[in-house]
C-alpha cells in the first residue's frame, strides 16, 4: 500500500481524491465519537487498534482537527527519529483536559510520550523558522525524520482549511520536503488540512485541495518515498 487514509469527514470523497488514489488503505471512522479536535481515551483505543501493520509511510489524516494522529502514528516507530512539522500553528499547547489528546497539544504530548523522538523542528508559525536551516540539516545528515504537514501553512491559493493559514506556496513546501529528502532518511510523511462540505467547503475549495493533494502525492512518492 502506498497510502493510508483516515476518513472522518467526507472531504476526500467529495474532492474526488479517494477515487483518484491508487493502492490506498482507507480507515473509515465516520461516526466515531470523541475524536474531533479532542481524542478521548476510548476513541484513541479504537483508532490505535485499527492501525495496519506494517503502516504505509504516507498517511492522509483528513482535516487539522485530527492532526493528533501524527503522535499516535509516530509511537509505532521502532528507531530514533526527528520530527519536522510544517504548520501554521506549533501544536505544543498544554492539554486542555488531563489525559485527553488534542490537535493543539499533540506535539507536547509527543515530547513526553515518545522515547525515540530526538528533536522537533517547526516551520511556519510566528516565532518559528520560516524554512529549514541548512545548519540543522547538516548536523542530522543521514538520520531519520518523520515529516508532518498541515496544509494550513499554505496560502489560500494552494489550500483551503478551517484554521488560520500562513503564506507559503505549494512550491515552498515542496522545496522544504525536497531538502529533507536530500539530506535525511524519510521515516514517514503525514498530511492534514482538508475542508469538508459540512464545514462550508465550496466546489472551488474542494478543487484546490484536490489539485494540491495530487501534486503532493506525486512529489512525495517520486522524491521522498521512492
Amino acid at each position: 500500500m502506498k497510502s493510508l487514509v483516515f476518513h472522518f469527514s467526507e472531504a476526500y470523497r467529495e474532492e474526488g481524491f479517494l477515487s483518484w488514489l491508487q493502492e490506498a488503505q482507507v480507515l473509515d471512522f465516520t461516526g466515531l465519537e470523541g475524536c474531533c479536535c479532542y481524542c478521548d481515551p476510548e476513541a484513541r483505543k479504537k483508532l490505535e487498534e485499527a492501525f495496519p501493520q506494517p503502516l504505509p509511510r504516507l498517511r492522509w489524516l483528513d482535516s487539522g482537527d485530527y492532526h493528533y494522529l501524527s503522535h499516535l502514528l509516530a509511537l509505532r516507530e521502532t528507531e530514533p527519529f526527528h520530527l519536522v512539522l510544517l504548520d501554521n500553528h506549533p501544536d505544543n499547547q498544554d492539554a486542555a483536559f488531563e489525559g485527553v489528546l488534542s490537535c493543539g497539544s499533540w506535539v507536547k504530548e509527543m515530547e513526553g510520550e515518545n522515547p525515540l523522538l530526538r528533536d522537533i523542528l517547526t516551520i511556519g508559525p510566528p516565532g518559528c523558522e520560516n524554512e529549514i536551516p541548512q545548519a540543522w540539516l547538516d548536523k542530522r545528515r543521514g538520520e531519520r525524520v518523520y515529516v508532518s504537514l498541515d496544509k494550513d501553512i499554505m496560502d489560500k491559493a494552494y489550500a483551503r482549511t478551517d484554521w488560520t493559514q500562513g503564506g507559503h506556496s505549494l512550491e515552498d513546501v515542496k522545496k522544504e520536503l525536497g531538502l529533507l529528502a536530500q539530506s535525511m532518511e524519510i521515516a514517514a510523511v503525514d498530511i492534514c488540512g482538508e475542508l469538508a462540505p459540512s464545514k462550508g467547503a465550496t466546489p472551488e475549495d474542494l478543487r484546490i485541495n484536490m489539485e494540491t493533494n495530487i501534486e503532493l502525492y506525486q512529489f512525495i512518492i517520486n522524491n521522498l518515498l521512492k
